[in-house]
């Protein structure tokens, strides 16, 4: 019986070249990864940087006007509304921000005597506007009229709306849209009660426009 060990089925010229075709293997995926690592390199160089520097602060802009009988002079943001002046500004939560899309009145102020929604309203073209809100319609413990009628007519139950509603009223009144119930829905229309109180709204306005 031979004891000799059985040929390699492998020439040494194949042997060669998969030792060969290994090494080249090994060498293009070491280079590739290099380059990888060296691009990854190159996007936390100075331009990742730059792209990581703070923004330049917005355009701000003073602006002077009268809220309730006040004057005040502020530095705000070109994009600030006069909703948010007034309530992170000049301290009058008073008027609401509720849908901030000018799409159902809780922020509803004058403006010269005229009703706007202050969520749509940009503070720096008011320099030198006369503006009134909801805490400026009282007279000292006197209150105003359109706001005793909504006590009297029980005009609110979670009160959210009831600023806007109320001063919406007012420029109602002073434009002489209160003919008839219905004139006056319409024309308050634009400012939405959630809890329905609607009727008793309208009540209201009535009573102080002097029908009721």
């Amino acid at each position: 019986m031979s004891t000799e060990l059985p040929e390699s089925t492998v020439a040494p010229a194949e042997e060669h070249a998969t030792a060969l075709s290994r090494r080249t293997f090994i060498a293009t995926t070491t280079t590739a990864v290099g380059g990888v690592a060296a691009t990854a390199g190159a996007a936390t160089g100075p331009s990742a940087a730059a792209a990581a520097a703070p923004a330049e602060a917005p355009p701000t802009s003073r602006v002077t006007l009268s809220v309730n009988g006040d004057r005040h002079t502020v530095m705000v943001d070109n994009r600030t509304s006069l909703l948010d002046l007034l309530r992170e500004h000049l301290g009058l939560p008073g008027t609401k921000k509720g849908c901030d899309a000018g799409a159902c009145g809780a922020c509803t102020v004058l403006i010269g005597g005229l009703r706007v929604n202050a969520c749509l309203t940009l503070a720096v073209r008011l320099d030198g506007a006369k503006v009134t809100t909801i805490e400026g319609l009282a007279d000292g413990d006197q209150l105003h009229p359109l706001q005793q009628a909504f006590i009297d007519q029980d005009a609110f139950q979670c009160g959210y709306c009831t600023p806007g509603q109320i001063m919406s009223g007012v420029g109602c009144i002073k434009e002489d849209h209160t003919g008839s119930a219905a004139e006056i829905r319409e024309w308050m229309s634009g400012n939405i009660c959630r809890c329905g109180c609607y009727t008793k709204i309208v009540r209201a306005v009535e009573q102080a426009a002097g029908r009721k």
